[in-house]
C-alpha cells in the first residue's frame, strides 16, 4: 500500500465523500453556512509540530506523559493553550485517581450549533509511564488538536454543536472518560448524538484502519473515506478504548485506530515511531467526517 502517493489525493476525496453520504437535515434551523461547503484539509506541518510539542514535554520532564506527572501536565497546557488561541471556550475537568490530580480537557466551539444535538470528537492525551507515547496516543491527540484548529481557521458554522476533548489517565483504566461519561446528567448524554474516539492515528506500516462501527451515519462516513483512497479497513466494536465508556453509557460511538505498533507501550514510542503520512492522512480523515456531521 502505498500511503505516501495516496496521502496526495486527500483533497479530492474530501469532495467525493461529501458527494458520498447523504445526510439528514440538523434538528433546529441553525446558523448560516460555513465559508466553504467542503471541510478543510491539513498538511504535516500542520500536524507534526503537535507530536513534536507532545515529545518535548516528555524529554524535559522523564521521558513520559504519565497520569499524575509534569509531562502530562505540560501537555495539557500546550493542548489547552492551542485551543484558547484558535478562540475555542476550554474548561478544566478536575478529578482524582491513585491519589493523584487528573484532568479532563474540554473545548467548545462558540460559533453556533444546536445545544440539544453535540457531536463530540475526543482522544486520551496520556500515555503510559515507559515512554511519551507518540503513536499511543499523541498522534490520535494531535489529529483532533489539528481538526480544532483547522474549523476555527475555516470560520465552521455548524448545524450541531461541535466539542472536542482530551482524556486524561485513560491509561490506568479509562479513568478520565468514565469520569466525565458520570458526571453528565441524563439531558446531557441524550443531547450527545455521537462520539469519536481516535487512539493511535500514525501507526507505522498500517495495514489496514480499524473503524469502530456503532453509530451509523459517522460509521459510514468513514468508511467512505477510506474506500474512496482505497485503504482497507476492518470493522471493530465498541470495546478496547476511550469509546468504551460512552458506548456502555448508551451514547453512540464510532472513529478509528491505525492498530498496534512494534513500540506499542514502550520507550521506543517516540515521535520516530509515528509516519508523518498516516498521522495527516488520519488527520484529514477526522477532519473531514466531522465536518460533515456538524455542517450538514
Amino acid at each position: 500500500m502505498d500511503i505516501h502517493r495516496r496521502i496526495r489525493r486527500t483533497g479530492a476525496v474530501l469532495g467525493l465523500c461529501a458527494a458520498l453520504i447523504a445526510a439528514p437535515a440538523a434538528a433546529a434551523a441553525g446558523p448560516p453556512e460555513p465559508k466553504s461547503p467542503h471541510a478543510p484539509e491539513v498538511t504535516a506541518d500542520q500536524v507534526m509540530p503537535h507530536l513534536r510539542a507532545l515529545q518535548s514535554a516528555a524529554d524535559r520532564t522523564g521521558g513520559n506523559r504519565a497520569h499524575g506527572t509534569r509531562g502530562f501536565q505540560q501537555s495539557l497546557t500546550y493542548v489547552k493553550g492551542v485551543l484558547d488561541r484558535a478562540g475555542f471556550r476550554t474548561s478544566l475537568r478536575p478529578f482524582t485517581h491513585n491519589g493523584a490530580p487528573g484532568y479532563n480537557l474540554i473545548a467548545d466551539w462558540p460559533g453556533g450549533g444546536d445545544p440539544d444535538h453535540v457531536v463530540l470528537v475526543g482522544a486520551h492525551l496520556d500515555s503510559v509511564g515507559a515512554g511519551p507515547g507518540m503513536n499511543d496516543n499523541g498522534s490520535g491527540s494531535a489529529a483532533v488538536l489539528a481538526t480544532a484548529v483547522a474549523m476555527s481557521r475555516a470560520g465552521v458554522a455548524p448545524k450541531r454543536h461541535l466539542r472536542f476533548a482530551w482524556w486524561g489517565a485513560e491509561e490506568q483504566g479509562l479513568i478520565g472518560s468514565k469520569d466525565y461519561v458520570r458526571k453528565l446528567s441524563a439531558a446531557e448524554r441524550e443531547k450527545t448524538d455521537v462520539y469519536l474516539n481516535f487512539d493511535m492515528t500514525g501507526t507505522r506500516s498500517v495495514r489496514q484502519w480499524l473503524v469502530v462501527h456503532d453509530e451509523p451515519r459517522a460509521t459510514e462516513a468513514f468508511e467512505a473515506y477510506f474506500a474512496a483512497v482505497g485503504l482497507p479497513t476492518f470493522d471493530v466494536g465498541i470495546g478496547g478504548s476511550d469509546h468504551e465508556s460512552f458506548g456502555d453509557a448508551g451514547i453512540p460511538v464510532s472513529g478509528f485506530s491505525t492498530g498496534l505498533g512494534d513500540c506499542y507501550h514502550d520507550a521506543c514510542d517516540r515521535i520516530g515511531n509515528v509516519d508523518p503520512a498516516v498521522q495527516t492522512l488520519s488527520a484529514n480523515a477526522v477532519l473531514g467526517v466531522t465536518w460533515q456531521l456538524v455542517t450538514r
